[in-house]
C-alpha cells in the first residue's frame, strides 16, 4: 500500500507541474515585453488590416458555430430530442465562457445543466453529455494532434522542460490512446445501468464525427491567429498548423485557463525569427481579444438576456 504521503504527493505533482510551465511561460513572456517596448506591440496592432480583422471576426463565428457539432453529436449518443437552436445556444455560451475563464468542467457544466434542464432534459441524460463532449475533445485532441505532430514533428522548446526533444513521440503516444479508444468502442460491448438508464460507450461513426468536428475547429481557430500575424511572413498555412496545435495542447495540458502564457510562449518559441516578436505578440493579443473576449462579451449578454426571459416568463 502506498503511504499517505506518497499518494499525497502523487496527487499535487500534476498541479506542481501545470504551475511550474505557468510560471516559466510568464518569465518567457516578461522576459520578451522587456525587450520590446509596448509601444511597438501596440503599433504592430494599429497596422493590422480592417479587412484581415473582420474575416478573423468571421472565422471565430464559423469556429464557435462548429464547436456546437460537440453538443449536437451528443443529443445524438443520448439519444435526445432538442431544437437545434437551443442546442447551439447552450454549446455557443459553454464554450465562449469555458475558453475564457478555464474550469470548463464546472463553467460549462453548469450552464448546460441550466439550460437543457429547464428544457426538460432529465440530469442523467445532461450527466452523460457533458460526459460525451469532454471524452470526444480530446479524443479530437489526440487524434488531430497524433497526425500533425507525425507529420511535422516540431523541435519542443527547452523552457518547457518536456522529456522530449521533438513532438515525434508524443505524436506516438496520442494515436496510441486513439487506437485503444477504437479497440474498445468496436470490439467492448460493455454498458452501464443507471436507473432505467443504459450508458453505453459511444460508436465509431459518431467518434469519427468528433474528430472532424475537432480538426475543423482549430483548423478555424488557427487561421483567425494566422490572419493577425505580419504581411510578408513567410511561413505557410499548414506550418503554422503545426505550430498552433503543439501551443494549444500545451496550453491545454497544462490546465492553466485558456493556457494563458503557455500556449504565448508556444507560438513565439516556434515562430521563424524572420519575423518581430513584438509583432507576435500584438498578433497574439488580437486574438485573444477577438477569439476569447469577443465571444464572451456576446455570450454574457445572451445569457443575462435569456434570464431575463425566464424571469418574466415566472
Amino acid at each position: 500500500m502506498r503511504s499517505p504521503i506518497l499518494r499525497f504527493c502523487l496527487k499535487m505533482l500534476p498541479i506542481l507541474l501545470a504551475l511550474l510551465l505557468f510560471v516559466a511561460s510568464i518569465i518567457m513572456i516578461t522576459h520578451e515585453l522587456k525587450a520590446h517596448s509596448l509601444q511597438s506591440i501596440w503599433q504592430y496592432l494599429s497596422t493590422i488590416s480592417k479587412g484581415h480583422k473582420l474575416t478573423a471576426i468571421a472565422l471565430t463565428g464559423f469556429g464557435y458555430l462548429t464547436m456546437t457539432g460537440y453538443d449536437l453529436l451528443g443529443f445524438r449518443y443520448i439519444n435526445q430530442s432538442l431544437a437545434p437552436a437551443k442546442i447551439a445556444l447552450t454549446a455557443f455560451i459553454s464554450y465562449a465562457v469555458g475558453n475564457t475563464i478555464g474550469f470548463t468542467a464546472f463553467s460549462g457544466t453548469a450552464i448546460r445543466y441550466r439550460f437543457y434542464g429547464t428544457w426538460g432534459v432529465s440530469k442523467l441524460k445532461i450527466a452523460q453529455l457533458i460526459i460525451f463532449t469532454h471524452l470526444t475533445f480530446w479524443l479530437g485532441l489526440f487524434a488531430v494532434s497524433g497526425v500533425v505532430f507525425l507529420v511535422d514533428p516540431l523541435s519542443l522548446p527547452a523552457i518547457l522542460h518536456l522529456p522530449f526533444k521533438s513532438a515525434h513521440p508524443i505524436g506516438i503516444i496520442f494515436l496510441i490512446f486513439v487506437s485503444i479508444y477504437f479497440v474498445i468502442s468496436v470490439f467492448g460491448k460493455g454498458s452501464l445501468k443507471i436507473g432505467s438508464e443504459l450508458i453505453k460507450f459511444p460508436a465509431p461513426k459518431i467518434s469519427l464525427a468528433s474528430i472532424s468536428v475537432a480538426a475543423l475547429d482549430w483548423g478555424l481557430a488557427s487561421a483567425v491567429l494566422y490572419l493577425l500575424l505580419p504581411v510578408g511572413h513567410r511561413l505557410s498555412f499548414p506550418g503554422f498548423f503545426g505550430i498552433y496545435i503543439l501551443g494549444l495542447t500545451a496550453g491545454l495540458i497544462s490546465s492553466v485557463p485558456g493556457g494563458l502564457g503557455v500556449f504565448e510562449t508556444v507560438i513565439l518559441l516556434l515562430t521563424p525569427s524572420t519575423v518581430s516578436n513584438a509583432d507576435v505578440l500584438g498578433a497574439l493579443i488580437a486574438y485573444r481579444a477577438i477569439y476569447y473576449f469577443l465571444p464572451l462579451i456576446v455570450a454574457l449578454i445572451l445569457f443575462m438576456v435569456r434570464e431575463v426571459q425566464q424571469h418574466r416568463m415566472k
